[in-house]
């Protein structure tokens, strides 16, 4: 079977797997490291247990807050806690619209009930928030306060986007998703082409779940230092070794790299070089 001829459900399967297997992915989980508390496992267990819903989207049977909400409930029943709640919020849309202009146009075509379902996938998870926010998914009166002001899907990523780059992908169109895939065609096939348009993406702008764990500083440093790999300035071995022993995991810069991969993939990127 060829990249091309699989179904919009196997492509963002693969997808998942390609990037949680590629190394060295500065800080995160690869086939070389795990968490204390989350293993390559459970990554990979979470390819498998997402085929439902992304099979909802890409059939179209539901609303897109609904189905990252069943992605989210079906991947939280392992030790591994969510892995790919990001990676859901953009994926979702995509195999929805089958790419990225067809994400935007339904994103675009949200109404209240999908961001209540995705408040309602939110409060699944153990994603931080940031302890300002107006609309804390701890907080009971959130969801009538989004029922208020008839809020859809794109207003809760446009009322996100300034502290989290992945809402931020589906409030300017996917760009990062964008320059992911055209790297990864750039770069050509195989396991090194992830870890390096990973790489890149992580020099381009602070990483948010960065930001929300260690704060600004933290994440303006990790992006310098991704810069630093890219320019031979610093070995990239020494770099990932660095940020586990930190604690540092550039979460967002992962989410967007499995877009990236998606939508290489449906554009004729191989995997198997």
């Amino acid at each position: 079977m060829t990249c091309l001829r699989m179904s919009a459900a196997e492509r963002a399967q693969l997808a998942m797997m390609l990037e949680v297997t590629a190394y060295p992915k500065p800080g995160n989980v690869d086939r070389c490291h795990d968490y204390p508390e989350t293993r390559l496992e459970h990554f990979l267990a979470s390819t498998i247990f997402a085929r439902p819903a992304l099979e909802e989207a890409e059939q179209r049977k539901g609303r897109i807050g609904e189905i990252i909400g069943h992605a989210v409930r079906d991947t939280n029943c392992h030790k591994g806690g969510n892995t790919h709640f990001g990676a859901f919020i953009l994926l979702i849309p995509l195999v929805y619209g089958r790419d990225i202009p067809g994400a935007i146009a339904a994103v675009t075509k949200t109404d209240t009930s999908d961001a209540v379902a995705f408040y309602k996938a939110f409060a699944m998870t153990a994603v931080r928030m940031n302890a300002t926010d107006e609309l804390d998914v701890n907080d009971p009166h959130t969801l009538t306060l989004i029922r208020d002001r008839d809020m859809t899907l794109l207003d809760i990523m446009q009322h996100s986007a300034a502290r989290d780059m992945v809402a931020r992908e589906l409030v300017t169109g996917f760009l990062l998703v964008r320059r992911g895939a055209d790297l990864l065609k750039q770069l050509g096939p195989g396991r090194q082409s992830i870890a390096d348009t990973f790489l890149t993406l992580l020099a381009t702008e602070p990483d948010t779940f960065i930001i929300k764990k260690h704060g600004s500083d933290i994440a303006r440093e990790t992006m310098q230092k991704a810069r630093e790999v890219l320019d031979g300035k610093f070995p990239v071995r020494q770099f990932d070794e660095d940020c586990i022993r930190r604690d540092i995991n550039p979460g967002s810069i992962a989410d967007i790299t499995i877009a990236s991969i998606y939508i290489a993939l449906g554009e004729g990127w191989s995997w198997d070089s």
